[in-house]
């Protein structure tokens, strides 16, 4: 990728353009971005458990993009990490942005998070293999 990325989650919202990938793709293309960092929990843009299953999905996922003349820069599971070892003085804070499911239990708690990162390797295989530079030892074989 050649150019400025942008984070989304920082934009995304209910109203458009910020509340789906193509809309908000469009938006930051016409900002002069080439590549987004995509928010692997934010359902109005994303389907992790989709994409960490599915080629069909992230191919879609990379099609909407290069309509906009975008790629995928990275996909972002920082806020499911942080939960992976959370100290129980934090327990009820970071209750909040997990599954009603997993909600007052630490152990479901981290359970669903370390899935959620695990989904995100995966899917981040998926989506954004082609996107990466060849490794140093073939440029230089090059």
């Amino acid at each position: 990728m050649q150019g400025p990325a942008i984070f989304l989650a920082q934009f995304a919202g209910d109203e458009a353009p910020f509340n789906s990938l193509p809309a908000i793709a469009k938006w930051a293309a016409s900002l002069g971005y080439k590549g987004v960092q995509i928010p692997t929990w934010d359902r109005r843009l994303f389907d992790l458990k989709l994409a960490a299953e599915s080629d069909a999905y992230c191919d879609e996922v990379k099609g909407v993009l290069a309509d906009a003349g975008l790629v995928v820069s990275e996909l972002s599971t920082h806020m499911q990490g942080q939960l992976v070892a959370v100290h129980p003085a934090y327990d009820e804070m970071f209750d909040g942005g997990v599954p009603a499911r997993v909600r007052g239990n630490p152990a479901a708690r981290q359970a669903w998070a370390v899935d959620q990162v695990l989904m995100g390797a995966r899917a981040s295989q998926r989506c954004c293999q082609s996107n990466a530079s060849p490794a140093p030892a073939a440029r230089l074989a090059a």
